[in-house]
């Protein structure tokens, strides 16, 4: 908006209102969806009293839910095809972690049979996802 002035002509003022809107709106649209960019299904993790192990790099995250189904990220993968998917992704990060998450619902059978799968891919450390035991 532009006033006149006698003694010193036209002002141009800066209306920062519509920027101040515009931000809001994004906060508020950032806020909503940044939950939903979690990786991976949900899973009921069993609960342990040992305390998190630092990590460097992003892990590769290995999910089986609670109808053992398996998940690299997001992406459902079946259990005969997981080391030949797991091969490429190690060779090109040889020092990324690797961690599988299990619902605790799941056969201790299956685990140790997606373990196998794991294992025959070339990875040798492998992490287990669990939560912190709830203090009464």
């Amino acid at each position: 908006m532009r006033y006149f002035n006698g003694q010193y002509g036209f002002m141009a003022d800066i209306n920062v209102t519509p920027l101040v809107d515009v931000m809001l709106v994004l906060l508020i649209i950032f806020m909503i969806t940044a939950p939903m960019f979690s990786y991976g299904p949900r899973v009921d993790l069993p609960e342990t009293t040992s305390k998190p192990a630092p990590i460097e790099v992003e892990p590769l995250i290995i999910t089986i839910n609670n109808k053992s189904q398996i998940f690299l990220d997001r992406y459902q993968v079946p259990i005969k095809g997981l080391s030949k998917k797991l091969k490429p992704i190690i060779a090109a990060h040889p020092k990324r972690n690797v961690l599988l998450q299990a619902d605790k619902k799941v056969a201790y059978g299956y685990v140790i049979k997606v373990i196998d799968e794991i294992r025959l891919s070339g990875i040798k450390n492998l992490g287990l996802v669990t939560k912190p035991l709830k203090k009464k």
